[in-house]
């Protein structure tokens, strides 16, 4: 079987198959379409509305779009995206397309976006009887021997016509004469003319005859070819070579290697001398590729590859074969030799992605359709025959189409740009030969980004250490947050929550909401806040936006901005000035007064001291540099003066330490006198007492109560926290006169104590604190007090 009748032999059947398909599954179920066009009609011609014969709603097509993806080697059809009509954009040649198939069919795949869809049409081109009959020399000439009987056959060229079916080569006439008639064998598809000999010639009569060969085709009006025969009579060879076969059929593998012998022919002729010597020639009338492929050996007969075989361009090869013989004049034989090529696996399989989504949202669902591919193989049976895999570990899989080696790759699970934010799908094409030949895909498909992440901190709460009095208006920290999105999704903007009552914190607070730099609009004031909290909320800019909160605790710091006050000697006028009366004969150690005072701070900068900065006799006073108790060194003489002033310098410890002075005046009187004078003072130094007394009773009234509203402000946020954070602050109880206080709090695993006159053992300054913070040991550890 030729070439064209299997490629028009299988064309048939498919063409059955699927009207068989369209009439059992019906147009919803196989969605193809059919129409059937000339192939001289005009640019621009309307084909068929496919919108409109796929049942699509016409009024909705500025949402979709069409496009014809495959055909042959190129197109000649379009789609109208306005009103979904097929034209023609291109003169067609149905003999170049189908190369004069009978049935020229022509499959189109219809691709329909918004949402996608794909649809087939097939093509059906009619055929005209545009191509006369040709033969492919003008002139031939045959010598033939006088003597040769009736009904020798010559066989004649060939004619041909592209046009196919009814266009076709019909017949053949021949002019009229006495010796010779047209005999036409049907071999498969094409007609072979032979000129009979029907009556002996007679060279002595006529050695020359002239004819003319028609070939007729079957159209309306006939078209004709004209073939001019000549006619040379000679004597006497009257036997021609004689093949043992009309017909030698033989397989032969593709990619033979040239220069292989595959068949030697021979033919035998009973004559003698030059008439019997055969010389063997392919016909003239065969297809080029045939003398491209194959050579024949004039001599032996025998026939080697000389081209390229390739299957999947021809699987069949029919070659005629002249035996003449050297006679005079030669006689000739016939045969024929089919080669039929057997298909080795040569060709690796085609993969076509017909269409590729390379961006998928990551909350896409499972199944969601990325892209269309198609494969294909040239090779045949087994050979052909493909497996389509995909080879790397990815969230996607393949689905196979109704239609053969059409597949849709989907995901198979949701996606996670934040784990995974580019895939590379490989795709392997395997056919079935032996060995198997593969073919590779790569699919870059990007994840695109969608906002399901919330901002987080790095951790949660937050813990600031401030000094007090900072600058109004500057930052004092910052915060920050992460979000794994990108884009806006990841583009955190932030603020603080307030509750709106007149001792929030938070309303002199400001954030800058791009960086989380926080600024504070006033000074703090330790004395007055040692600690507060407030929450800050960071949010996202995705649609919809995600946030999270963090709680920040801000402690204050102490700073030394307070000098000691004397609360005692105070004099009427207020100044720190007192006078002291005592007898002559007191002894050594005897108690002249205390000098009080206090301090607004806490730990070291509230630890008072004491010096003597003035005073009229070293010998006779000393101070107590803790307890600011003045005493007596030793007894008073004769020969001491009365009067002695002392002037105290009371001072913090503060890194610059702050001071204040307080004078008094000592007095020696006689034993009777100091008598006397406490009588007649006791009720002024009554009144005196009380004043003093009432002072410091205000004073520590307004310490005690500053002290209790912090220990329930911060018993409150005790309960409102973690333990890990829990700030306990307590009043140190070895008070000895002296008003001056410390803090203790703990935060985590650790105790720190704000100090004042008096210290643990084993504390340690903690670095950074202005050196009013301790690091004390657990409370379980035995601890001994000392004096700093």
């Amino acid at each position: 079987m030729g070439t064209d009748t299997y490629s028009r032999t299988r064309e048939y059947y498919l063409s059955v198959f699927h009207m068989a398909l369209l009439l059992f599954f019906g147009k919803q179920a196989f969605a193809q379409i059919r129409y059937s066009i000339p192939e001289e009609v005009k640019d621009g011609t309307v084909v068929g509305n496919v919108a409109k014969d796929l049942g699509l709603d016409i009024t909705s097509l500025t949402d979709r779009r069409f496009r014809v993806v495959t055909g042959f080697k190129e197109t000649f059809l379009e789609v109208n995206q306005n009103n979904g009509a097929l034209y023609v954009h291109k003169n067609i040649d149905r003999e170049e397309l189908c190369q004069g198939r009978g049935a020229c069919l022509m499959e189109l795949k219809i691709l329909v976006e918004n949402p996608l869809e794909i649809h087939y049409v097939a093509i059906e081109i009619t055929d005209v009887n545009d191509h006369s009959p040709s033969f492919p020399e003008k002139q031939q000439t045959f010598e033939i021997a006088e003597h040769t009987l009736p009904g020798k056959r010559f066989q004649l060229h060939t004619a041909r016509d592209p046009d196919a079916g009814i266009n076709s080569i019909r017949t053949y006439t021949l002019t009229s004469n006495d010796h010779f008639e047209i005999d036409i064998r049907q071999s498969d598809e094409e007609k072979i003319p032979f000129l009979v000999l029907k009556k002996p010639l007679d060279r002595e009569k006529k050695n020359k005859q002239m004819l003319l060969v028609r070939a007729v085709d079957g159209g309306k009006p006939p078209r004709t070819g004209t073939l001019n025969v000549s006619i040379i009579v000679l004597d006497s060879n009257d036997n021609r070579p004689i093949f043992s076969q009309d017909v030698y059929q033989i397989e032969i593998q593709e990619n033979v290697a040239v220069g292989t012998s595959v068949f030697q022919i021979n033919a035998t002729d009973p004559d003698e001398g030059t008439n019997g010597e055969i010389e063997y020639i392919l016909g003239k009338t065969l297809k080029k590729k045939v003398y491209d492929i194959f050579e024949l050996d004039t001599l032996t007969g025998e026939i080697r590859v000389k081209g390229v075989v390739d299957y999947e361009e021809n699987d069949v090869y029919k070659l005629d074969i002249e035996a003449s013989d050297k006679g005079t004049p030669p006689l000739t034989g016939e045969c024929r030799v089919i080669v039929k090529i057997k298909d080795v696996n040569d060709n690796l399989p085609e993969i076509e992605v017909t269409s590729l989504s390379n961006t998928v949202s990551e909350d896409s669902k499972p199944g969601t359709v990325i892209s269309l591919l198609s494969v294909t193989d040239k090779d045949s049976s087994l050979n052909g025959k493909i497996i389509l895999s995909i080879t790397s570990e990815v969230p996607f899989e393949l689905k196979p189409s109704y239609k053969e080696n059409t597949y849709s790759v989907v995901t198979k699970r949701f996606l996670d740009r934040e784990e995974v934010s580019q895939y590379e799908i490989t795709i392997k094409a395997t056919d079935c030969g032996e060995p198997p030949l593969a073919t590779f895909k790569t699919l870059s498909v990007q994840i695109s980004d969608v906002n399901d992440n919330t901002p987080k901190f790095s951790q949660n709460p937050l813990q600031f250490y401030i000094s007090e009095n900072n600058v109004a208006g500057k930052s004092i920290f910052s915060v920050s947050a992460t979000d794994r999105d990108l884009g806006d999704n990841a583009a955190i903007s932030y603020y603080i929550m307030r509750e709106g009552n007149q001792n929030d914190m938070t309303s002199f607070l400001n954030i800058n909401p791009s960086n989380g730099h926080i600024t504070e609009q006033k000074s703090f004031d330790f004395e007055t806040m040692k600690t507060f909290q407030f929450h800050i909320v960071a949010s996202d800019s995705g649609t919809p936006s995600l946030s999270s909160n963090v709680t920040v605790n801000v402690f204050i710091l102490d700073q030394n901005d307070n000098a000691p006050v004397i609360l005692y000697p105070v004099s009427s006028n207020g100044s720190a000035e007192g006078v002291e009366e005592i007898p002559r004969n007191v002894n050594a150690g005897h108690l002249v007064t205390k000098v009080r005072a206090y301090d607004a701070d806490i730990g070291y900068n509230g630890w008072l001291l004491f010096s003597l900065q003035e005073v009229t006799d070293h010998s006779l006073f000393g101070l107590d540099r803790y307890t600011g108790q003045i005493r007596t060194l030793r007894s008073f003489t004769e020969t001491d003066e009365a009067e002695h002033k002392l002037v105290i310098l009371v001072k913090d410890n503060g890194n610059i330490s702050l001071s204040a002075t307080a004078t008094v005046i000592v007095k020696l009187v006689e034993p009777k006198e100091a008598f006397a004078a406490s009588d007649v003072k006791s009720s002024a130094k009554a009144d005196e007492d009380n004043n003093v007394t009432l002072y410091l009773m205000i004073t520590l009234g307004s310490v005690s109560a500053l002290f209790l509203i912090s220990i329930i402000v911060l018993i409150a946020m005790q309960c409102s926290k973690s333990t890990d954070y829990t700030s306990k602050y307590l009043q140190e109880t070895n008070y000895d006169g002296t008003l001056c206080h410390s803090i203790q709090y703990r935060s985590g695993d650790k105790r720190y104590m704000l100090v004042g006159p008096r210290m643990s053992i084993g504390s340690t300054i903690v670095p950074g604190s202005h050196a009013n913070t301790l690091v004390l040991p657990d409370r379980r550890r035995t601890s001994e007090e000392v004096r700093a």
